[in-house]
C-alpha cells in the first residue's frame, strides 16, 4: 500500500520537492557520467511521481507498516508450482526452443549456459515477452530513488538508465519497466542492462525489449558473469530419510554428493547421481521443510538466485527447464497443506529465535533457509521432531 503524505507535505509540495531534488541531486550525477542535458529534459519530460507505488517514504514521513495485514503475504509454497504457471512455461518454451534454436546454441555456445535454462528463465521474467510491461521507468525509478525505503538504490538505478538513453539503447518514453523498475523481457534493473545486456542478432544494439534474440543472449551472459559452470547440473530432487536432519540445508552446509549419497539420500527417479557429480559438492535444500519436496543441489542452483533472490524461484527455473528439453515430469514429492501465516507472524518467530542465539538470516517475515533450520535447530532441542517449516502452534512456545 503506497504511504499518504502527511498534513503538512501536501503532493503539490512534494512534487516541488521531486523537480528540485531532480535538479541538484539526479543531474550532476548524470552529468558526470556523460547524459546530455537533452537525454536528462526527455527522460522527465512530463514524468510525475507514481503514488500508487509501493513502499514509498514521502518527506517528512517515517516509513510505516501497515496496520492491517489483508491476506497472508506468504503461503503454501506449493503455490509457486500452480498448474498454469508450470504448464504455460513449459508448453511455450518448447515453442520458443524450436523457433530459436540457432540463437540458444549460439549462446549457450558463447557462455556455457544451457538453452533450458536461459528459457525457464525468460518465462518466469516476462512469459516470453507476453508478459505486458506497462510502466514508465523513469516514473517508477524516480519515485523511488526520491522517495522509498531504499532511495539510494533505486536513485543509483535511476542514473544507470539516463546512460542507457544516452547510449541510445532505447529512448526515454520508450524504456519501459516494471513497477519495481525491471527492464524489458529479461527484467534486468538498468544496472545489470548496463553490465550484462548483448547483442543476440548482430545488429549492434542490445535491445532487450524488442529483440527476443538479444533477450537470450542476455540471459545467457548474465549467468555465465555470476558464475555457471557448464560442467554441471542446477540439481536433482532426492527423498531424505529420517535419519539425516532438515537442519543440514544452506549453502554454507555444502558436502560431495557421494557423502549425501552415503547418508541414505536418493534420487527419486531411482538413478544413480552422474558420475561427474558425486565427487562435486553439493546442497540440502528443502524449501518446505519436511512438508514438500527435497532436492541435493550444485552451486549453479545459486547461481539462479543471484537472477531472483528466491529459492523458489530457482527451483521453478531449473524445474521448467528439466521439463522443456527432457520431459520431465511433476515433482515426485508433494507440498503439505503449510502456509496461511502473516509476514508479522514469521517475523515474531524469528525475533524469538534469535533471542535465543539462532542466525534466522534477519528479521523478515520469510521462512529462507536460516528460519526454516533454525526453527529446526529449536524443535530438536525442544524435543520435538524436526519439520524446519514455521507453524501456527509454533508462536506460543515460541515466546518465553
Amino acid at each position: 500500500m503506497a504511504a499518504e503524505p502527511g498534513m503538512a507535505q501536501d503532493r503539490a509540495q512534494v512534487a516541488q520537492q521531486y523537480r528540485t531534488w531532480l535538479e541538484q541531486t539526479v543531474w550532476p550525477r548524470a552529468s558526470a557520467k556523460g547524459v546530455s542535458r537533452s537525454t536528462f529534459e526527455a527522460a522527465f519530460d512530463g514524468v510525475k511521481l507514481n503514488w500508487d507505488l509501493p513502499d514509498l517514504v514521502p518527506p517528512g514521513s517515517k516509513p510505516a507498516t501497515p496496520k492491517r495485514q489483508r491476506q497472508a503475504e506468504f503461503g503454501l509454497p506449493g503455490r509457486y508450482f500452480s498448474r498454469g504457471a508450470i504448464d504455460g512455461a513449459t508448453s511455450v518454451g518448447r515453442d520458443m526452443a524450436r523457433r530459436h534454436a540457432a540463437t540458444l546454441a549460439a549462446v549457450e555456445k558463447r557462455t556455457g549456459v544451457p538453452g533450458r535454462i536461459i528459457l525457464a528463465v525468460w518465462g518466469r521474467e516476462s512469459g516470453y515477452g507476453r508478459v505486458d510491461i506497462p510502466h514508465d521507468a523513469f516514473e517508477v525509478l524516480g519515485t523511488k530513488g526520491f522517495m522509498s525505503t531504499r532511495a539510494g538504490y533505486f536513485t543509483d538505478e535511476l542514473i544507470a538508465a539516463l546512460v542507457i538513453a544516452e547510449a541510445g539503447h532505447v529512448s526515454a518514453r520508450s524504456m519501459k519497466s516494471s513497477w519495481a523498475g525491471a527492464l524489458g523481457q529479461p527484467q534486468f534493473m538498468p544496472s545489470s542492462f548496463l553490465g550484462y545486456a548483448a547483442d543476440g542478432d548482430g545488429d549492434g544494439r542490445a535491445d532487450i525489449w524488442g529483440s527476443e534474440a538479444d533477450t537470450i543472449a542476455s540471459i545467457g551472459t548474465y549467468l555465465a558473469r555470476h558464475g555457471w559452470d557448464a560442467g554441471r547440473d542446477w540439481g536433482f530432487e532426492v527423498v531424505v530419510p529420517p535419519s539425516v536432519s532438515c537442519t543440514l540445508e544452506g549453502p554454507d552446509q555444502g558436502r560431495p554428493i557421494r557423502d549425501w549419497e552415503s547418508m541414505g539420500i536418493a534420487r527419486v527417479s531411482g538413478r544413480p547421481f552422474p558420475e561427474a557429480e558425486r565427487g562435486a559438492e553439493g546442497f540440502l535444500l528443502m524449501p518446505a521443510g519436511r512438508n514438500g519436496p527435497a532436492f541435493v543441489v550444485t552451486p549453479n542452483f545459486y547461481v539462479l538466485k543471484d537472477y531472483n533472490m528466491s529459492d523458489l524461484y530457482a527451483l521453478f527455473v531449473g524445474h521448467v527447464g528439466d521439463r522443456i528439453q527432457y520431459g520431465m515430469g511433476d515433482f515426485a514429492g508433494r507440498w503439505g497443506e503449510v502456509g496461511g501465516l502473516y509476514r508479522s507472524d514469521v517475523a515474531e518467530m524469528q525475533r524469538a529465535l534469535e533471542a535465543q542465539g539462532h542466525d534466522v538470516g534477519g528479521v523478515d517475515g520469510l521462512p529462507g533457509f536460516k528460519t526454516r533450520r533454525s526453527i529446526g535447530r529449536w524443535q530438536e532441542a525442544s524435543g520435538r521432531p524436526a519439520t524446519c517449516f514455521p507453524e501456527a502452534r509454533m508462536k506460543d512456545s515460541l515466546r518465553p
